[in-house]
């Protein structure tokens, strides 16, 4: 089984939550657009002044997300 990998976009200030919501449709443009495959979509609220867009994908896709995209950090899911 595949690992999973969990790539963050960070948005700080008092719009985060609306720039991260906004930032998780073209996510999935991109990946509709280049015919890939994904887990999950969505967003994560620390605090109401920082919030990140993720997208969940297989470990061996993970290369094309990173390059492409530059997320500012990446975990295991």
């Amino acid at each position: 089984m595949s690992r999973k990998i969990k790539l963050l976009w960070d948005f700080r200030g008092e719009d985060a939550k609306e720039t991260a919501k906004h930032h998780t449709i073209h996510l999935k443009e991109f990946a509709e657009l280049e015919k890939l495959n994904f887990h999950e979509i969505d967003i994560i609220e620390q605090n109401p002044m920082l919030c990140a867009a993720f997208i969940t994908v297989d470990e061996k896709d993970m290369k094309i997300y990173r390059d492409a995209l530059k997320p500012q950090r990446g975990e295991i899911a």
